[in-house]
């Protein structure tokens, strides 16, 4: 079984589904409300469990309800949790969702305790690093303890995903320890300061990251499936046509497949293939972790 290691954040979110988005100072009532569990790094680490992958996950939670519920639901599907930090001194990450009837959203986090992830923590578990394949990372957690995650891979051989999301206010400094680069477009455009719009855009805006010393930038484009430049070549991989219901979490499900895939030493082409279509299947379900799907709906899908 493949072996992905991330290191990331883990929510409680509450989603509200509305006919629109709401305007700025404006109310729009007549949703529904959903709460579950979510955070790019257990949203991750679920993901890649559910497509096949052993997977460990090192994050911290607050000395609460919510972190101990988020705790025993990702042990129920198999992610080992011993890496799972807990602090009394901030409250378990919260997030804020809206979900319109297209699917789009808007997310505002409280990071609670997942700012208390420092490299100390993170340092705990060197053995994990030995342990790992791949492994995934986001900007939801402190930068230095993303830095030394990202280079004390590299330095073991590992391979190494960043989803810079949410890009910071503050520079990065740690492009070279990436070997997977994976931002969406306007996370592409803030980055690089290229404005993405369009394929030919997406791919400038990859060369101009890959000039950071990343060595392979993926950009995901949504329904447009994602585009990808390395070492002398870009790709471009269709997406998929699905009824979409909400958007949250198809990030998440990306970087999980894509990690598994190159775990697996699927080749790149496939494994885009095989993340674009798991993203797919992500937009059908409402809610994040409940979105999430497992490897033989991917696999049908695939074969459709």
């Amino acid at each position: 079984m493949t072996k992905i290691l991330v290191v990331g954040s883990a929510n409680v979110d509450y989603t509200v589904a509305l006919a629109r988005l709401p305007q700025p100072g404006e109310t729009v009532t007549g949703g529904t409300l959903l709460v579950n569990h979510g955070g790019k790094g257990a949203n991750q680490a679920l993901a890649a469990r559910r497509l096949g992958a052993e997977v460990r996950l090192i994050a911290c939670l607050g000395d609460d309800a919510a972190g101990g519920e988020i705790r025993d639901a990702l042990a129920a599907e198999g992610v080992d949790v011993t890496g799972l930090a807990s602090t009394s001194e901030a409250a378990t990450g919260t997030a804020l969702i809206v979900v319109d009837a297209e699917g789009r959203n808007q997310i505002a986090v409280a990071p609670g305790a997942n700012r208390r992830l420092d490299v100390e923590l993170v340092a705990r578990r060197r053995e994990d690093f030995e342990w790992a394949d791949v492994l995934v990372c986001q900007l939801e957690t402190p930068l230095p303890t993303v830095r030394w995650a990202l280079q004390e891979a590299k330095r073991r051989g590992v391979t190494t995903i960043l989803n810079p999301a949410p890009v910071p206010d503050i520079a990065i400094d740690f492009w070279p320890f990436v070997d997977y680069l994976t931002p969406n477009g306007g996370e592409a455009s803030r980055l690089s300061g290229v404005a993405v719009s369009d394929q030919r855009s997406a791919a400038e805006a990859a060369r101009a990251l890959r000039n950071y010393g990343v060595g392979t930038v993926v950009v995901t484009l949504g329904a447009d499936g994602a585009l990808c430049v390395g070492a002398g070549e870009s790709r471009q991989v269709r997406g998929f046509e699905v009824a979409v219901l909400d958007t949250t979490a198809a990030g998440d499900t990306f970087n999980a497949a894509l990690a598994v895939t190159l775990a697996e030493r699927t080749s790149l082409a496939d494994g885009l293939r095989f993340a674009n279509a798991a993203a797919a299947l992500a937009c059908t379900r409402r809610g994040a972790q409940p979105s999430l799907p497992r490897r033989d709906a991917v696999i049908r899908l695939l074969s459709a």
